[in-house]
């Protein structure tokens, strides 16, 4: 039986697909802007025939109803980074959450969090019967590869990608087919605060530099401040929509990479239809699963790698805290760690830690002298290289405990300078 055949016997209805989930099971769904929105509401909605069934992901940029009290006991959040839908149902004790770094979340699938079925979404099948995992490479690939079963919603609307990112139709076991709209991300407000932040971390990247870049308005105003720049390249576990107009101005080509040299190397992305088209059969793009981009081994083999990341709290022995606000889980390590790790083993690596001076308002510094209580240490001091705020760079490597908190309150916004030397000279026994 070709697989032409064999693709319109595994066709059913979203209703009947999600039918083969079982009380009990474990769910994995696909990734951030690739999850298959039509797939997990056709579990919420068969909701009644299920219970403790629990669902397994990372960002999720969709409805998240499994996490709504009434599901309580047909659906169990078990979370590996906290969202903005998720956060509620882990602080009220209807979800969970499990610290790891994204590198290893591939390894976890495999052993200790084995997936009974995963619901990804996927381009159609080229003329040899292969889907692309589109913008969600990451887990979903791997997931994808020891799942019981796997449930494909087939989406001419996502992108064709190139790299480690495929799946034949011989290994899906039912699909749905569902042309509707990729999740999209708008482009964040950039303020005159993360426009200083951006040209602060930009002139520590030089000509043929390799970039990570996270998400949100710092990544972004960074971009802002390297159109001057030649030869750039990436490597980068996801990349938003101020990638591509670098790449199409010609300051990002990966002619420099070591590795990969001429690669944009992704594992998934979060953006609008610009990005999704740019990315769309473009032999420059890489997608490759989370163990691989995220392996500090394999950062590490990038000369001239940087790698950016924001935070919640630094306190003054450069400990970073990027995941909790106290106890509260809202967010994760991500791939943070990895990338400071690999960075730090690579030739001429850098690392920077990007943050706004002061939160809530302006009432609350980001620098300070000690972690909220119970907050979790992201990053530790001994990994810390740069910490970047508007009012300038501090470099810590190296430094010791009184010079990295000099440093440290240099960068602080001026507010909180009286409060934070007077804890340094409480802590080191001398004048600041």
């Amino acid at each position: 039986m070709g697989w032409n055949d064999e693709y319109k016997k595994k066709l059913c209805s979203a209703k009947d697909a999600v039918s083969r989930i079982k009380s009990g099971d474990r769910v994995v769904l696909g990734h951030a802007a690739g999850e298959p929105s039509l797939l997990a509401d056709a579990m919420v909605e068969n909701a009644a025939r299920y219970q403790d069934v629990e669902i397994v992901h990372m960002v999720a940029m969709g409805k998240g109803r499994y996490c709504l009290p009434e599901y309580e006991k047909n659906f169990r959040h078990n979370s590996i980074f906290v969202g903005a839908c998720t956060r509620k149902a882990i602080e009220e004790g209807r979800g969970d959450f499990t610290p790891i770094y994204f590198s290893e979340v591939p390894k976890l699938f495999r052993t200790t969090l084995h997936p009974n079925v995963l619901l990804a979404q996927l381009s159609p099948p080229d003329e040899h019967g292969y889907c692309s995992f589109g913008i969600s490479n990451d887990y979903t690939k791997p997931a994808a590869e020891c799942a019981d079963i796997v449930i494909a919603q087939i989406n001419r609307n996502m992108p064709r990608t190139f790299g480690d990112c495929f799946i034949h139709v011989s290994d899906l076991d039912y699909i749905v087919e569902a042309d509707m709209p990729v999740i999209e991300l708008a482009p964040p407000e950039i303020t005159s605060v993360e426009k200083a932040i951006g040209e602060n971390c930009a002139s520590l990247i030089h000509d043929g530099d390799t970039l990570q870049l996270g998400i949100g308005a710092i990544p972004d105003a960074v971009l802002l401040f390297l159109k001057d720049k030649h030869d750039l390249g990436i490597h980068s576990e996801m990349i938003s929509d101020g990638v591509v107009t670098l790449a199409e101005a010609g300051v990002i080509n990966n002619k420099k990479k070591v590795l990969n040299n001429g690669k944009f190397v992704i594992s998934f992305m979060m953006g609008t239809r610009k990005l999704y088209d740019f990315v769309d059969n473009n032999p420059s793009i890489c997608m490759m699963p989370i163990d691989y981009v995220n392996d500090p081994v394999v950062i590490a083999q990038n000369v001239n790698i940087v790698s950016i990341n924001s935070c919640v709290q630094v306190d003054l022995m450069g400990q970073v805290c990027s995941e909790s606000i106290g106890l509260r889980q809202i967010s994760a390590v991500g791939g943070q760690v990895d990338f400071v790790r690999g960075a730090n083993m690579a030739k001429n690596g850098r690392t920077i830690i990007a943050m706004p001076s002061t939160a809530a308002g302006g009432k609350v510094s980001k620098i300070v002298s000690f972690l909220d209580a119970g907050a979790t240490v992201t990053t530790s001091r001994c990994d810390v290289n740069y910490v970047v705020t508007e009012y300038g760079i501090a470099q810590l490597k190296g430094q010791t405990l009184r010079e990295r908190a000099r440093r440290l309150i240099e960068i602080a916004h001026p507010d909180f300078h009286d409060s934070l030397k007077a804890e340094f000279e409480k802590r080191f026994k001398r004048p600041f």
